[in-house]
């Protein structure tokens, strides 16, 4: 379509323009000799179109006569702002003023006019008169056409048109520019600035439609439309001015707004000038340039001086635009001093460019905002989520202490004392309720200490205490990632430590110890010495005074002692809660001790369970468990299908190119699987198997699904050289709604062990398995299946490259075989060694190995074998008939070598023996000699 549309542009501008052809040959100019007739009776022969010294609201008149020939039907002028009579033989034949309906304004508006002649005016004489009350258009004399008036028009149209239909489509643009701009600050409650562009647009367009030749064909009154394009230049500083405002953000508000505001009243001066018959709006259009001309200029100049201050770089485009838009308007204003004007066409063009330029950055900033709503709303759903995990921290830990009735309330106790001995270290308020939220889950951690270890009334043993003191790095470990409370996880691990560095579970000394930790550490050994436990009543205030002070620099920080002392003796320790009263009734409502026991129940269950994971990180999928489960709901709900999925060649992947590969392998298909299977629920079911189920699927869509994924497969496997072996295999059972999973899963892996024995790399449904005819004796098309499936499987290209136990089993084998067989082998070893006055440098030793591995695996064939032997050596078994070969064997390899690494600062060398232990000589043939000629890359 694109290339169509160029076509016709092509046509349309280069070739032949009939309407052109047509036009020129009635010649609709009219050429005869015109004579300007002065007010003092005077005569002088003038050129038409003119412009002549007549001073303002005197008529120029000017006469000719018609040919002989003359048998045209109409005779035309356009008025420049002047009021025109036509005489034929000195009869009024035309004439058009507005001077008696016009509301404003004391001249005409300009149009063509029209004067009906026919043959009979043939040799009679014309009389055109032409008045105008301004300077401007005063003596003008446009051009005269004669013709049939539909010719004269359709010249007109091929002249002026483009403008015309450019300033429509201005105007247009403009309006839906405004509107969608409108729209846009709608949602997102912000104003855009391409909707002050837009309003540029539309004055622009309302500008050209008014200088249009053609607006007397577009509106009825063109009287208006041409007062109003004066209007559009005196207003159209304001949008320009909000237009660059919000580029700049409000940089220069002030003197954009000052500027505005000149604008604004320059207009109200010449509209009351215009309306009390003063001055006409043609007349006081210089100050309207000026303003505009000053409004260029100081957008000019801010703009300059963002670049400078490097603010606006990445706005360039626009003010080129803004600049191209400029100079268009520029030259426009200047033409209306001239008699031919260019009627909007450089304003349209450039507006253009200026509204393609600000869509492209309209389009930039509503993906910036919609990114930023989307980082803020995905911020607030964080908050909103750190909250409800705090409120159920908090509910957790409450719920903790109100199984035991002797340390219910504790965490709440402990956050009041705390946030008592910030208040009296004179911390802000913000400080302390942080404090307070870090201090209410400072016990969070035993959540994961057994109850009974908790509870039990007796003295722990040292094991049991030792589980105890985990729950401060067990506290740490959930708190680690809440981030609306700051250093609650310092409290949760570092409330233990004692000020001596006898602590746990760190054995942190001194300041060492985070501040607030300190803080909740004597409060919470205050609360514990004040609360009744199972195993004693709670000690007297005069021995936890002595206590608290007795460790002191010991146990707790001296000045926060010091402060909780002070606190004691003012009995400022007072905390006014139902969590203080313990008493035998239940002090939690019915609904929260049902919440409570609840929670308890989970945590008991959680504790007695296996850890299990259930996301395998590599392939992005659920676990096994995980996965089965979800699966077999799902199937009690949908028909569909299940899919027994299996990757090929993955021990192969794994034995020679090492686990990361085999890693490689997985997480493609992993990802591929995560990408395709949209509402189906897929698990890695073991090290290379996959299980997938797709809901509401027919066989043909999963058909269409699993050649979409073997396809991508295929694809991307080949990106990576050493997954390429890697393949898919998958068995497929079509599954009814309550079918049972263990019986499906049953039927999708026999289908499954149907394509392993057929070949690998492809699908196959079970159901098909039902009309598959197997023959009884088919032995030999299974070893032919086998065979390929061999061969595909340990495909490989250049030399069989193995690592070096693999290598060495080859060896013995080859050994054994040679001496039965007399084949000749040979064992070559490769050496890089470094060049004399050379530095080694890591990542040039890795680049070296890696281009002598290729040069090897490349440059000798499929039946040689080789392997790395240690950091700068490699082993080679050539198969090599004539051992006068294995010097050219090399000499391809270091010639490959030299090619890949054009370095010189490892000298590659070899040395051979046969491979047989029982052959005469043994002895390694040093090649230094040869190795020291000059092996050029060819």
């Amino acid at each position: 379509m694109f290339l169509i549309l160029i076509w016709f542009l092509v046509i349309q501008f280069t070739g032949i323009n009939t309407h052109n052809a047509r036009i020129q040959s009635s010649d609709i100019t009219y050429r005869g000799t015109f004579t300007w007739v002065h007010s003092d009776g005077s005569k002088e022969q003038i050129a038409v179109p003119g412009h002549y010294n007549v001073p303002a609201k005197e008529t120029m008149v000017i006469t000719t006569t018609l040919p002989e020939n003359y048998t045209q039907s109409s005779l035309s002028i356009r008025s420049s702002l002047q009021d025109i009579r036509f005489y034929i033989d000195g009869v009024l034949r035309t004439e058009y003023s507005t001077k008696d309906h016009r509301l404003t304004g004391k001249n005409s508006a300009s149009c063509y006019v029209f004067c009906p002649t026919s043959a009979a005016d043939a040799g009679k004489e014309l009389r055109i008169e032409l008045t105008t009350n301004t300077s401007n258009y005063s003596g003008v004399v446009n051009e005269i056409y004669s013709g049939d008036k539909s010719d004269i028009w359709e010249y007109i149209f091929e002249s002026y048109g483009l403008e015309t239909i450019i300033a429509f489509f201005i105007l247009f643009a403009g309006i839906i520019t405004i509107l969608f701009s409108i729209a846009l600050g709608i949602v997102y409650d912000r104003k855009f600035d391409m909707e002050y562009l837009g309003w540029c647009m539309t004055m622009g367009a309302t500008w050209m439609l008014g200088e249009s030749k053609l607006r007397q064909l577009i509106v009825p009154n063109p009287s208006a439309l041409g007062t109003l394009c004066f209007v559009m230049i005196m207003l159209v500083p304001i949008p320009v001015l909000f237009y660059a405002d919000l580029i700049q953000q409000g940089r220069y508000k002030k003197p954009y707004f000052y500027l505005g505001c000149a604008a604004f009243g320059n207009f109200l001066i010449c509209l009351v000038l215009h309306l009390t018959g003063t001055a006409d709006f043609i007349e006081t259009l210089p100050g309207a340039h000026v303003i505009l001309a000053v409004t260029f200029f100081l957008i000019f100049l801010t703009f300059c001086l963002d670049m400078r201050k490097k603010e606006y770089r990445k706005n360039i485009l626009v003010l080129i635009g803004l600049i191209i838009a400029m100079l268009a308007i520029a030259i426009e204003s200047i033409s209306t001093y001239f008699v031919v004007l260019i009627s909007g066409l450089f304003i349209g063009g450039s507006m253009l460019i200026l509204l393609f330029i600000n869509i492209i950055r309209t389009i930039k900033n509503v993906h910036t905002i919609e990114m930023h709503r989307q980082k803020e709303e995905l911020l607030k759903r964080k908050r909103q989520m750190e909250k409800i995990s705090l409120q159920m921290m908090q509910t957790l830990s409450t719920t903790i202490e109100a199984k035991d009735e002797y340390t219910r309330g504790h965490s709440h106790r402990v956050a009041e004392y705390s946030a008592l001995i910030a208040q009296e270290m004179g911390w802000n308020r913000s400080e302390i309720v942080n404090l307070r939220h870090a201090a209410h889950l400072h016990d969070i951690g035993k959540v994961g200490i057994p109850d009974i270890i908790l509870n039990k009334p007796s003295k722990l043993t040292n094991e049991e205490y030792a589980v105890i003191k985990e729950h401060t790095v067990i506290g740490a470990e959930i708190l680690k990632n809440v981030s609306i409370i700051n250093h609650v996880t310092e409290v949760a691990r570092s409330h233990h430590e004692r000020y001596d560095g006898h602590g746990y579970p760190d054995g942190l000394k001194g300041e060492e110890i985070p501040i607030h930790a300190r803080i909740v550490a004597v409060a919470d050994s205050y609360d514990a010495m004040n609360s009744r436990r199972i195993y004693r009543n709670s000690l007297p205030k005069e021995t936890i005074y002595e206590e608290i002070r007795k460790n002191r620099g010991t146990q707790f920080d001296p000045e926060i002692a010091d402060i909780f002392l002070r606190l004691m003796d003012e009995n400022r320790l007072t905390i006014t809660d139902t969590y203080l009263e313990i008493d035998d009734e239940p002090a939690l409502p019915g609904m929260e001790f049902e919440i409570s026991n609840f929670i308890s129940n989970v945590m008991n269950t959680m504790k007695s369970q296996e850890e299990v994971e259930n996301f395998d990180l590599l392939t992005g999928l659920p676990m096994r468990n995980t996965g089965q489960k979800m699966i077999a709901q799902l199937m009690q709900e949908h028909n569909g299908c299940l899919i027994f999925m299996d990757m090929d060649n993955l021990k192969k992947i794994n034995d020679i190119y090492g686990h990361k590969a085999g890693d490689r392998a997985l997480k493609a298909l992993g990802a591929l699987l995560s990408e395709h299977i949209g509402n189906s629920v897929g698990c890695r079911f073991g090290g290379d198997e996959f299980l997938l189920f797709v809901p509401d699927a027919g066989k043909n869509e999963i058909s269409e699904l699993m050649e979409t994924l073997f396809s991508r497969f295929d694809s991307e496997k080949k990106k990576d050289f050493e997954i390429r072996v890697a393949s898919i295999s998958a068995g497929l059972c079509m599954c009814t709604k309550g079918d049972s999973f263990d019986e499906c899963s049953s039927k999708a892996d026999k289908a499954l062990y149907y394509v392993k024995q057929n070949g690998k790399h492809n699908f196959f449904f079970y159901q098909q398995m039902d009309n598959t005819v197997f023959p009884v004796s088919s032995v030999a098309k299974d070893l032919s299946l086998v065979a390929k499936a061999l061969r595909n499987s340990g495909n490989y290209s250049g030399a069989l490259n193995l690592n070096y136990r693999e290598f060495s089993k080859i060896y013995e084998y080859i050994n054994q075989l040679g001496e039965r067989h007399k084949y000749h082998c040979f064992l070559v070893m490769v050496t890089m060694e470094t060049a004399p006055d050379s530095m080694m440098y890591i990542e040039n030793i890795e680049q070296a190995l890696e281009y002598m591995e290729e040069a090897i695996r490349h440059k000798i064939r499929r039946i040689d074998v080789c392997t790395r032997y240690s950091a700068m050596q490699y082993l080679i078994i050539l198969f090599e008939s004539d051992e006068s070969q294995i010097p050219k064997v090399m000499d391809r390899i270091f010639i490959q070598y030299y090619k890949l690494y054009d370095k010189r600062d490892f000298i590659p060398k070899y040395e051979y023996l046969p491979v047989n232990e029982h052959s005469e000589e043994t002895n390694p043939q040093n090649t230094s000699d040869h190795l020291n000629q000059d092996i050029h890359p060819v």
